[in-house]
């Protein structure tokens, strides 16, 4: 059997674009998802996301923190959709609010802190899914994990 992660849970050099005003989970989830193959680009806001979405002909999945100051993760996935609407989108929240904000969106979502294993899977599973407007993906929803032992 051969080193490294299944097949399954790696990249194949898709374009995954990175937002989160907290450096070090920024630096963190980028040094993830470039060992999973997955091209990364990195934005610490995202007035800098959209420079660099402006810049970049192609992004596979917008993956933003949701609160940020001045536009949250959903507003910046909102405004990415309107020129990219094969994007995908997946949010990411560590406080309890980050719940809240994104119920009215149909987009991925996972909780942190999470491991690099279930990072890895969930974009990939939402980056290989059918539906391309990602319209019911709460199917890639973190917070399924936990239904049930409440």
């Amino acid at each position: 059997m051969a080193n490294g992660p299944e097949p399954r849970l790696t990249g194949t050099l898709e374009t995954v674009l990175v937002v989160d005003d907290n450096d070090t989970v920024r630096e963190v989830v980028v040094a993830i998802l470039e060992r999973a193959n997955y091209k990364v680009l990195s934005s610490a806001s995202a007035a800098a996301a959209l420079q660099v979405a402006g810049a970049t002909e192609k992004i596979d999945l917008l993956l933003s923190d949701v609160e940020m100051p001045l536009m949250s993760g959903p507003d910046l996935g909102a405004m990415l959709k309107t020129t990219r609407p094969t994007m995908r989108v997946m949010l990411m929240s560590g406080g309890a609010t980050g719940n809240l904000l994104v119920l009215n969106y149909g987009w991925a979502y996972i909780q942190k802190p999470f491991v690099p294993e279930k990072l890895v899977q969930m974009v990939t599973e939402v980056l290989h899914s059918k539906d391309r407007s990602q319209e019911g993906g709460q199917g890639f929803d973190s917070r399924k994990d936990i239904k049930g032992r409440e």
